[in-house]
């Protein structure tokens, strides 16, 4: 096989260097987080908590999840609408006219995957198990953001001498939507941009990126 003629960091770079930039950054947030929960309680009169506490806080799960989210929302309705959306000139786009290899009916045969050659339930589920995935993820990450989201607003509450809203009166509130929407939007707009720039502008090497010769109108 062509793969084990290189590295496994060769093979793997894009990934591997994905997730170095997301544990880095990870560790990061946890640690400004930490720190800037603890500013909050304190000024507050309440006592700091250790690290591990605050990994269990509803403000760690809140502003983990709330990112997390609107990234898997992204990607789902990113996937799911280039399927029959087109834009005239971007590479993120199928062309208008011509026919596209990933609008092919699968084939069964040679070293197609096993869903492929199973059919049925299981070729349909495999057919959209991409959109599917970013779809349960987004989902889960939503609810998990909601309950952080409440159980900060309860500390907060707590903090006031107030007992605040269950967790239903609270989902009724603008906070947990304008945390929701303040991310989303930021998502849809990083979207459009790459959809729209990579008509006009090129990075050479990219596969993100239309060759430097390719003209404005062609989508590759």
């Amino acid at each position: 096989m062509a793969a084990k003629r290189h590295s496994f960091f060769y093979r793997n770079g894009l990934s591997l260097v994905f997730l170095g930039f997301f544990l880095i950054s990870m560790a990061g947030q946890v640690l400004t987080g930490w720190k800037e929960y603890n500013q909050t309680l304190t000024e507050e009169g309440a006592a700091a908590v250790t690290l591990p506490a605050y990994l269990t806080s509803g403000h760690f799960w809140q502003a983990t999840f709330e990112n997390w989210e609107s990234e898997f929302l992204q990607m789902f309705l990113y996937v799911l609408l280039t399927v029959g959306l087109r834009q005239w000139g971007s590479s993120e786009s199928k062309p208008l006219d011509e026919p596209d290899p990933v609008d092919e009916p699968p084939d069964p045969t040679g070293s197609a995957p096993w869903p492929v050659k199973r059919g049925g339930i299981w070729l349909t589920l495999y057919k959209n198990s991409l959109s599917l995935a970013f779809l349960v993820l987004f989902l889960i990450c939503w609810g998990f953001h909601a309950w952080g989201s409440f159980k900060d607003y309860q500390v907060e509450e707590g903090l006031k001498g107030q007992a605040g809203k269950d967790f239903w009166g609270f989902l009724g509130e603008p906070r947990f939507w304008f945390e929701s929407f303040q991310n989303w939007q930021s998502e849809f707009l990083s979207v459009l941009s790459i959809v729209v720039l990579s008509i006009f502008l090129r990075q050479q090497g990219s596969p993100e990126s239309k060759p430097v010769n390719t003209p404005d109108e062609e989508n590759e």
